[in-house]
């Protein structure tokens, strides 16, 4: 069914057209023969009843389930593990293209000449029509233990809780400015107008109270003293109008029945409410930024460099859970502007002493770039400390600064103004002055005379060296986090806290204590010649010592090139032997010989270095092309790793392995054995993969062809306001091993987490409607390397925050239907959607930090540690499993939510399933803290950000577009979002992003 109608209530439902009168089968009984290629397409049986579309689903169905019940009557077909082997034994099927499926098209699906791609999808008007999928109970593999989350306990208030919607006039901008007014307003009429009540406010539109105020509707006037205007003299008094209106009553009754798991959709108003009552005093005490506070007395900052120090702070936030409300605190660090002089800011920028050297113009671009938006406040006015907002710099030295004074334009210098108005002698006329309010009315301020405002926070990109000295600040031992979250529960003294004792809140000081499972690591099998055949993995990790890769494959042509002044040619030489060396002892053929001699270039010239190399390869081996390209960089290389990596992979076609002079001098077998692992995937071939999936013992993967997809968008950084988005998709093309992916590309609208070329359509003058798009072409991909098409789709999406859940699911899952569908009639294989997030704030530590059989080296929680209870959503699927060991500082948990299961997983299914998938990532022999799928679809992303084309990027144009293929290009390029280049169809089809 394309997507669950839910909700007995007479809410509404979700209107969808069918696909076709049949989709409602989401999988079909296959016939034998079909199975391995030689049969006819699959067709449904014709005894199969169509399923009735309003039929409202079991009012018990969750309970079922528990028992093994199934959400679609008519789907045991497939849906058991068959007790049948799989085809594919101990190798791929070899694509042959004599295999393909009888009355189908080169492709192996069946062409539907457009007709099925026009369905519309009808969007629920509230989002509450749809249900995620519910827990089918809790998970019981692997070794019980007991750890600790950074959740706290929070009471549920017994009081109604009243919105009320606030207008001020004139009206405010800044929400500083706003709760200034309301508290004014609360500090003259608590005890009087607000019948003693202490309301807390979201700093916009919304007043909330423990309780009504004794009115529905009232006017105050508020006077307020601007504090920036000095001692002496007279101060600005600004008076505002505010009118509190009564808006609703929060309904605590729903929400203590949907934290008992009595009812599915969450109140997100009683939530939100809550939240912002415990927010309110932190938010008096110090700098909020997002959800979390920071303050310099926290902890002293540290200094990262060009002016900027690193604060620490709390990240706070409640969220509903099974053990009923949680706090959820956790540590956080950021980077903030020093408040510093001017003058200093700007030596610490430039690196070098401004005071006695005029300023070259890039140094003017680099101060213009760092100071617009920031808040500055003039210190040559004694106790007046007006602040101001710089807009931008002069192009002029002050010295040269005239401004009209009166309407006759009578013209008086900058040096002179100050003189006369405030008795100020400007020392450093050879500076530029900063510019600030708005453009029309230029305002000059003297840099000697401005300091920079404390707390302002730094949101454009940092340097290399300031990154690295904020993960020393932020990188903490497990235990030592454990200890600063328990401090700062304590200072922020809840149980002292007015706002919540208003509201009738108390938080548990004491971590929670959570029952979790450590899985077992899972088997690896390596290939048969070498000294040991199998492995399973110590704590997380293991090595290639006496393996040889699963699927090694042969480089015969192979060429190097040198863009590092550093590498002399018998250096070079040297590592490059070692390198061939290394992947011969991993099970690769690799001709010890380059084809040509290693090639020295310039950075500057990489295209041409290219294409020299390229052609040179070719005329050497009569036409035949280069099979791998290796590139020797220096360890500080600017853009030469994104050009050479966009001309390699969408202008020549050529697989490229990057190597820095560091190791190149070093060289570490460590080092070229990760090389040789990530030369060999990139080749096409595979390093390892699970015994059990070679032996058909993986539930809803080993008994009938699956497909597992990966999908995440990787958005420009703040800033950056017109640049596009890039979403990748990737997906497994062997089966039953599921180990190696193809991945697609694409750019989008700037910001658009909706992956747009999922699926789509288009008109092409010769052959009328045409469906593409990302999943249909992965999905053709796999039917050609595996000889089987998917019968079952899992499909794991990263980077998509709790709020865009339905969005994304119902976009996305309707985009995958449609892509079957667009391939042969009645096509619509089951799907379990999972969303997985790393941006989340839950730690969990070991119940005792000196059991060292609880911990790995790091002192963290042991790889396999799975959570599915007590700090989990109340109904819904979802768990947090750390499937990596640390390595330096807490380990984060990664959190899976399944939102959609048509394959009927139990949570031990998704959970073994997904654990022994973090073993299969192709670049390290470590288990990894993110399913793979999801892993490489972010490398992708990341990767095809190179591809813009470098010009336009710098002018800040619109770029991107759609890198798989001319249909793509046109696709892309009429949604105004310039198209990415596509990639060459060799490189496509290997893992080229590892």
């Amino acid at each position: 069914m394309p997507i669950r109608q839910m909700k007995e209530s007479s809410e509404q439902h979700l209107v969808i057209k069918t696909h076709l009168q049949n989709s409602m089968n989401p999988v079909q009984k296959a016939p034998k023969t079909a199975q391995n290629g030689k049969g006819p397409p699959l067709q449904e049986p014709h005894n199969t009843k169509p399923h009735n579309q309003t039929s409202p689903p079991s009012k018990n169905r969750g309970r079922r389930r528990g028992r093994g019940g199934r959400k679609f009557d008519q789907v045991d077909v497939c849906m058991r593990p068959s007790s049948r082997h799989c085809t594919v034994a101990h190798k791929p099927v070899s694509p042959n293209p004599a295999r393909a499926l009888v009355a189908s098209t080169p492709n192996g699906f069946v062409e539907n000449g457009g007709n099925l791609c026009e369905m519309e999808m009808g969007f629920p008007t509230s989002s509450k029509s749809l249900s995620f999928a519910p827990r089918p109970g809790y998970g019981q593999v692997g070794t019980k233990c007991i750890v600790k989350a950074n959740h706290f306990f929070a009471e549920l208030p017994d009081k109604d809780l009243n919105q009320y919607d606030v207008t001020i006039t004139p009206e405010v901008s800044s929400r500083t400015v706003n709760r200034a007014i309301m508290a004014e307003l609360v500090r003259l009429y608590r005890e009087s107008d607000l019948g003693t009540r202490l309301p807390a406010y979201d700093g916009r539109k919304s007043l909330y109270t423990a309780g009504e105020l004794p009115f529905v509707w009232k006017e105050f006037k508020i006077k307020l003293v601007d504090e920036e205007d000095g001692i002496n003299g007279p101060k600005r008094v600004r008076e505002y109008i505010v009118v509190i209106k009564f808006v609703a009553r929060a309904n605590m009754h729903h929400l203590g029945q949907f934290l008992a798991g009595k009812r599915a959709d969450a109140p997100q108003e009683a939530l939100q409410i809550l939240d912002i009552v415990l927010r309110e005093l932190s938010t008096k005490r110090y700098c909020p930024v997002g959800r979390s506070f920071f303050s310099p007395d926290i902890r002293t900052p540290q200094r990262l460099g060009d002016g900027l120090e690193s604060w620490c702070g709390f990240y706070q936030s409640i969220r509903p859970t099974q053990m009923g409300l949680s706090l959820n605190i956790d540590m956080a660090s950021a980077a903030f502007i020093e408040p510093l002089p001017v003058i200093e800011f700007v030596a610490q920028l430039l690196g070098k002493d401004v005071l006695s050297r005029p300023l070259s113009d890039s140094d003017r671009v680099k101060i213009k770039k760092a100071l617009r938006g920031v808040k500055v406040e003039v210190t040559h006015r004694g106790s007046v400390r007006r602040k101001y907002r710089v807009s931008g710099l002069t192009s002029q030295p002050t010295r040269e600064l005239v401004f009209p004074v009166d309407d006759n334009s009578t013209m008086k210098s900058v040096v002179e103004y100050f003189q006369e108005m405030y008795g100020f002698t400007i020392q450093q006329t050879h500076l530029p002055c900063l510019q600030v309010g708005n453009q029309k009315k230029a305002n000059y301020l003297p840099m000697e005379a401005c300091k920079i405002v404390e707390g302002q926070r730094y949101t454009k990109r940092l340097n290399e060296r300031q990154i690295t000295a904020l993960l020393k600040v932020t990188c903490q031992r497990p235990r030592d986090r454990e200890n600063d979250i328990l401090q700062t529960v304590q200072q922020n003294a809840y149980d002292q806290d007015p706002y919540a004792k208003e509201f009738g809140m108390k938080i548990s000081e004491k971590l929670a204590s959570v029952e979790a499972r450590i899985l077992p690591a899972p088997w690896l099998k390596y290939h048969e010649a070498g000294k040991e055949k199998d492995c399973l993995p110590q704590v997380g990790q293991w090595n290639m010592m006496n393996k040889k890769m699963i699927n090694g494959m042969t480089v015969s042509r192979w060429a190097c090139i040198n863009f590092s002044r550093s590498v002399q040619e018998s250096v070079a030489r040297g590592f490059c032997n070692e390198l061939a060396q290394m992947c011969q002892v991993s099970g690769m053929e690799f001709n010890p010989e380059p084809v040509i001699p290693i090639y020295n270039a310039r950075p500057e010239q990489v295209e041409k270095a290219l294409k020299h190399v390229y052609h040179a390869a070719m005329n050497k081996t009569k036409g035949k092309e280069l099979e791998l390209l290796l590139a020797i960089l220096p360890d500080n290389n600017g853009s030469l790793y994104g050009d050479l990596k966009r001309i390699c992979e969408t202008d020549l076609g050529i697989i490229s392995q990057c190597c820095l002079t560091k190791h190149v001098f070093k060289i570490s077998k460590q080092y070229l054995a990760n090389v040789s692992l990530k030369i060999n995937v990139k080749m096409g071939g595979r390093n390892t993969v699970l015994l059990d999936a070679i032996s058909c013992r993986i539930p809803l993967v080993s008994d009938i062809p699956t497909i597992i997809f990966g999908a995440d968008v990787t958005h420009p950084e703040n800033g950056e306001d017109t640049s596009p988005s890039i979403a990748a998709v990737v997906a497994s093309q062997d089966w039953p091993e599921v180990t190696k992916y193809a991945g697609l590309v694409c750019a989008q609208a700037h910001r658009q987490e909706l992956i747009q070329d999922l699926y789509k359509t288009w008109h092409d003058p010769v052959r009328g409607m045409v469906s593409g798009g990302m999943i249909r072409d992965l999905l053709v991909s796999f039917r050609k390397a595996t000889g089987q098409k998917p019968l079952r789709i899992i499909f794991y999406r990263d980077g998509v925050s709790e709020g865009q859940f339905y969005q994304v699911l119902l976009y996305e899952l309707d985009a995958i239907r449609k892509a079957c569908a667009s391939l042969e009639p009645n096509y619509q294989p089951p799907v379990t959607f999972i969303v997985v997030q790393k941006r989340h704030h839950t730690r969990l530590f070991a119940n005792n930090h000196r059991d060292r059989s609880s911990t790995d080296k790091s002192g963290n929680i042991l790889p396999g540690t799975v959570v599915d209870t007590k700090i989990c959503h109340p109904t819904e699927f979802d768990f947090y499993l750390c499937s990596h060991a640390g390595i330096q500082g807490t380990s984060r948990p990664a959190h899976y939510h399944v939102l959609w299961d048509e394959n009927n997983f139990t949570a031990d299914g998704i959970q073994s399933l997904t654990n022994n998938l973090c073993y299969t990532y192709a670049r390290c022999t470590r288990s990894v803290s993110v399913v793979p799928p999801a892993y490489y679809a972010h490398l992708a992303a990341f990767r095809a950000r190179f591809y813009m084309e470098p010009e336009l990027q710098e002018n800040g144009s619109t770029v991107g577009g759609a890198g798989h293929g001319a249909k793509g290009t046109r696709a892309a390029g009429e949604s105004g979002v310039r198209p990415l280049p596509a990639l060459k169809e060799n490189v496509k089809r290997v893992m080229f992003y590892c």
